[in-house]
């Protein structure tokens, strides 16, 4: 992992470029987001608190539900446990940019909507005092290694040692402006060969053990299920936990264009592939449904709220929706 003050290497156009998407995001998010969401809003999934703070007596009108009993029994007076307001805890995010993310076919890269969520989640963050951090993972550097079976392999130079880990840190700071370093230090993450570890990128929040807050983990989550679902429901036992999908339509459906090269973008691997075949549409959309289902049902397991961005759809509007749904449940007592 590079320490809290490396950057990984980045190319001057990449720079560039990143810079151009996080001014676009911010206006977007700015001029968008706080003309939908009025109101005092504190964060994307709001409630009273419930980290545990200092006891004091009970009053007339408190919350029977918040009785510290241990204290109660030891004093024989009756005590409740405060809890410590949402505006005093800490967003950390688990942002995923490995080799599949540096890939759209429509209004937006899918990495660019990573950065397009993480925008918006330290807007919202910022916008109610709270602090927000992130981990950073991309490829190892290697590409991924697959069985020959019919694919073809791409001919390429053997590849490079990795100059850098494959995670960034960066710590959770208060503030507008540090919330924009954060973010352009996200935009400038360079994308390389090779798989994230998705489940060692979310098991990286939980470590150190950190209060009660917000952990909000964006990625494709096309890597293995059984390598993150176990890390984020061991997040979610201390953390509100929302899991950020991002989808391009294309990984759901193929269109029907003829001959199609396809590249596997974490091994380098191509394969042409015959659009015109209905039966190999229909299985592709079939096994890319069953695939989506699978994602859904292990974060619904692991009890993380689950927001699904497309790079074909108002993102924003998407987000909006999310938001106002989790306001609403809150109200009524509900989650998720």
């Amino acid at each position: 992992m590079t320490t809290p003050g490396t950057r990984m290497p980045v190319a001057p156009a990449e720079a560039a470029r990143a810079e151009a998407v996080i001014s676009r995001l911010q206006l977007l998010v700015t001029r968008k987001l706080d003309g939908l969401l009025q109101g005092d809003y504190v964060g994307l999934l709001p409630g009273p608190g419930s980290e545990a703070g200092e006891s004091r007596e009970y009053r007339p009108g408190d919350d029977v539900r918040r009785m510290d009993w241990p204290v109660t029994a030891r004093t024989t007076t009756p005590h409740v446990r405060r809890t410590v307001a949402d505006r005093e805890l800490e967003t950390w995010l688990a942002v995923d940019l490995s080799a599949s993310l540096d890939f759209g076919t429509a209004q937006w890269l899918k990495r660019d909507l990573v950065i397009a969520a993480a925008t918006a989640m330290a807007h919202l963050t910022v916008r109610g005092g709270n602090r927000i951090g992130a981990v950073v993972g991309t490829g190892s550097g290697v590409p991924a290694k697959e069985p020959r079976s019919w694919w073809r392999r791409k001919p390429e130079a053997p590849p490079e040692p990795p100059l850098t880990a494959p995670f960034l840190r960066l710590p959770a700071r208060p503030g507008r402006k540090e919330a924009q370093g954060m973010l352009r230090a996200i935009a400038g993450t360079t994308i390389r060969p090779g798989r994230t570890d998705l489940g060692a990128l979310i098991d990286m929040l939980n470590r150190p053990p950190r209060r009660r807050g917000v952990a909000v983990v964006i990625s494709d989550f096309l890597s293995p299920v059984e390598g993150w679902a176990r890390p984020v429901k061991k997040l979610g036992v201390r953390h509100d936990v929302l899991a950020i999908e991002v989808v391009d339509p294309r990984e759901l459906e193929l269109p029907d264009v003829g001959v199609l090269t396809l590249a596997d973008p974490e091994s380098g691997i191509l394969h042409e592939v015959q659009t015109s075949d209905p039966k190999l549409r229909q299985a592709y959309a079939e096994a890319a449904g069953q695939q989506r289902a699978a994602i859904a049902r292990a974060l619904r397991a692991a009890g993380a709220a689950h927001l699904r961005l497309r790079t074909d759809t108002d993102w924003l509007l998407d987000m909006v929706r999310f938001v106002a749904a989790q306001r609403h449940a809150r109200t009524r007592g509900t989650t998720r």
